[in-house]
């Protein structure tokens, strides 16, 4: 197992996107299945002690996912996730904007562009988050974006984690 998982952070003002990457030690069809099933999404999809909860999730080109991260003390904060563009197990892209829990999106948002490679057992996530605004970027980061998706991947890394033992030990 590997202990130096990378994790990069980059912010490019001009071109009013964050870029992230991060290691998982999973295969790539599990790191994929966690990104695109509602079931597993909502193990990790929150920074801890948030929780998400999807209310409908249709992935494919034109579906959408519909969830609140919830609070400890129940506040939700709903988003609307937009599929553009899939080509399974390598890339997806999508639409990401806060909405109202009637599903009205909030604009602007942002869009999302996430590719999946596997190298030696080492599956690396490459996030490019695009805002139209660069106010809506600033806003984004002073919410303590970078902070909750680095808690959030850690989330996810210890639930891969638990599910390689799992598929191990079924395996035996």
């Amino acid at each position: 197992m590997k202990k130096d998982l990378q994790f990069n952070f980059n912010l490019n003002k001009e071109t009013k996107t964050a870029v992230l990457e991060r290691e998982f030690d999973a295969d790539l069809s599990l790191v994929w299945d966690a990104y695109t099933k509602q079931e597993i999404l909502d193990q990790w999809w929150a920074p801890k002690p948030f929780e998400s909860k999807t209310k409908h999730m249709n992935f494919e080109v034109g579906g959408r996912r519909f969830y609140a991260m919830v609070s400890p003390e129940g506040a939700e904060r709903w988003s609307l996730q937009q599929y553009t563009s899939i080509t399974p197990k390598t890339n997806f892209k999508m639409l990401n904007a806060f909405a109202d829990k009637d599903e009205q999106p909030e604009l602007p948002g942002s869009e999302w562009d996430l590719s999946f490679n596997e190298q030696d057992g080492i599956t690396t996530v490459r996030i490019s988050i695009y805002n139209e605004s660069l106010t809506r970027m600033e806003k984004m980061i002073e919410m303590g974006f970078k902070e909750g998706i680095a808690i959030t991947l850690k989330n996810l890394e210890e639930l891969l984690s638990n599910m390689s033992q799992h598929k191990q030990e079924a395996a035996h």
